[in-house]
């Protein structure tokens, strides 16, 4: 688990409302999270805020009435440690004044309260014109009416009873034990936003948003000489129900040497047997000679490399400095946008989207009200296009929002967030086992791991969780101590093959952090196997001496 999984997992008994992302959690009954804010009494506030608003002098206005819920599940071997269910609800208002915005927010769900909020962000937008010598642009969206948009599953994992999750981890924890593991930990997180948008466009959205993730870690310890090795799950968060977890895995790669990644569905059981064996395989993996090598990575690591060189770097407000002094900037200049700069081989393509089914970015709105879709960043290597709201496109020269604005709170200003950010598969027919026989020394890589990467989105180094040396077109051996380095624009246009669609499977992040005071957000990030060809790869435990 990294710092923020164990600050979530551990720190939301005592002082869950302090964590970064998760302002005003309140902890609640469990049952209480099936019970939804009436219809009705969402408009009748959202009405008061806007009208307030056009009263004080607004030219435009948006309500976000929000009820955010979170249940937490977390268990080690045979003991549950903590079962949390957390709860915020209130109204944000974002006006346009005096050609500046201004924001305030409220807990009270009351109409006058809301009304007063309004007046409130009037009153802010004002005092920040006085500072702003170019007013704010909007793209036009046009209002869409009363409008309701569910993310499409199959189970309420909110609603599946308590003692069915906590049987399915603990069940977890005991097939790894017995399969060789001296410690395991497994947690199951739930997200549910009930959303509610209205705007002086004319739009009233209602949406359910649902989330899933259940990630655990197994560690084996070798007792003579006190060495260990652990492996984390290879699951992937999911816009998605309890389906996720109910049942066998239907819709899963297996490579030549028997390594199981999932897609759609995920067999939680079946993951932790074999992270036990694969963790007592780490203990006595050959330690990697560095050089250069052909890398052929799954999408479950292939996801982070996207999201940190491809998806920030092609933020727009980063590109524009906005971030400088926080997230950072981007190589990825305007500049570059005009000259199509070849960013990878002609055989990638990445697009943007806040559409693709199952995914974490998957909604019908953004939170600007603007109906989401999906287009291209990168055709055929070349850089066409970023990321934008609708006070940003102007800059491009578009007329129309990407929709990816995002808050993740009532009580946070939404802001251009990450969308889903995706490698397109390979045309031409190519499996996992084929790309494989095509290598002569390589090294197959699978599941996430430690990285740093610059503040420009240029230099970067990633690990993973499970390495397998390739030799001749066949997987011959673990490894350990792998990791590669890269520069973006080199590193995309080394890739030479990539697996067709029955291979695309999503990768996915619960905590994209972005923005000051800081927010977070989830993003999915889809790709088929693919290969890169000379990359230097690094040993790490000599690079730690």
């Amino acid at each position: 688990m990294d710092r923020r999984q164990i600050l979530l997992a551990f720190g939301l008994g005592a002082g869950g409302a302090l964590l970064p992302g998760f302002p005003g959690r309140n902890a609640i009954a469990a049952e209480q999270l099936l019970e939804p804010l009436a219809i009705a009494v969402k408009k009748r506030l959202a009405d008061a805020g806007l009208g307030a608003a056009a009263k004080a002098g607004a030219t435009y206005c948006d309500v976000r009435i929000g009820r955010y819920l979170n249940q937490f599940v977390v268990t080690r071997e045979a003991v549950v440690q903590n079962i949390v269910n957390t709860e915020s609800t209130g109204v944000g208002v974002r006006v346009i004044a005096d050609g500046a915005w201004g924001f305030a927010a409220t807990n009270q769900l009351s109409a006058e309260a809301v009304a007063q909020t309004a007046r409130l962000a009037v009153e802010i937008a004002r005092a920040n014109a006085k500072n702003q010598t170019v007013p704010v642009r909007l793209a036009p969206v046009k209002g869409v009416g009363e409008v309701r948009w569910a993310t499409p599953i199959r189970k309420n994992a909110m609603a599946t009873p308590i003692q069915e999750k906590v049987d399915l981890l603990l069940g977890v924890n005991a097939a790894a034990m017995q399969a060789g593991a001296n410690f395991v930990s497994s947690q199951l997180f739930l997200v549910n936003e009930q959303k509610y948008f209205a705007s002086s466009d004319g739009s009233y959205i209602d949406q359910d948003v649902h989330r899933i993730w259940a990630p655990f870690t197994v560690t084996v310890i070798d007792k003579a000489t006190g060495k260990f090795r652990s492996r984390e799950g290879l699951s992937a968060p999911m816009g998605l129900g309890y389906e996720y977890l109910d049942g066998a895995a239907k819709d899963k790669t297996t490579s030549p040497n028997g390594v199981i990644s999932y897609g759609s569905s995920y067999d939680m059981r079946e993951d932790a047997v074999a992270a036990a064996n694969q963790a007592r395989e780490k203990l006595k993996a050959k330690s990697i000679q560095p050089g250069r090598y052909d890398l052929v990575l799954d999408p479950n690591h292939l996801g982070l490399t996207i999201h940190e060189s491809v998806g920030h770097p092609l933020e727009l407000d980063r590109v524009l400095g906005y971030e400088a002094n926080f997230a950072g900037t981007s190589f990825a200049t305007l500049d570059k946008r005009e000259a199509r700069f070849q960013y990878g081989s002609e055989i990638v393509n990445l697009f943007a989207d806040k559409v693709q089914p199952g995914s974490l970015g998957a909604v019908g709105y953004d939170d600007e009200g603007v109906k989401t879709k999906s287009w291209p960043l990168i055709e055929k290597g070349k850089l066409v296009d970023y990321e934008a709201t609708r006070d940003q496109v102007h800059i491009l020269g578009k007329t129309e929002s990407d929709g990816c604005s995002y808050g993740d709170s009532w009580s946070s200003v939404q802001f251009q967030r990450m969308p889903n950010v995706s490698l397109k598969p390979g045309e031409k027919e190519l499996s996992l086992a084929g790309m494989i026989a095509g290598v002569e020394n390589g090294i197959y890589i699978l599941g996430r791991g430690s990285f740093s990467i610059d503040q420009q989105r240029y230099n970067a180094q990633f690990g993973g969780t499970l390495f397998y040396e390739i030799k001749n077109g066949k997987i011959t051996q673990p490894l350990e101590d792998v990791a590669y380095q890269m520069r973006t624009p080199e590193f995309w246009n080394s890739c030479s093959a990539i697996c067709d669609a029955r291979d695309y499977r999503l990768f996915g992040s619960f905590f994209d952090g972005k923005g000051q005071p800081s927010q977070i957000s989830a993003v999915s990030h889809g790709s088929s196997t693919s290969r890169f060809d000379g990359i230097n790869v690094i040993n790490t435990a000599r690079s730690l001496g």
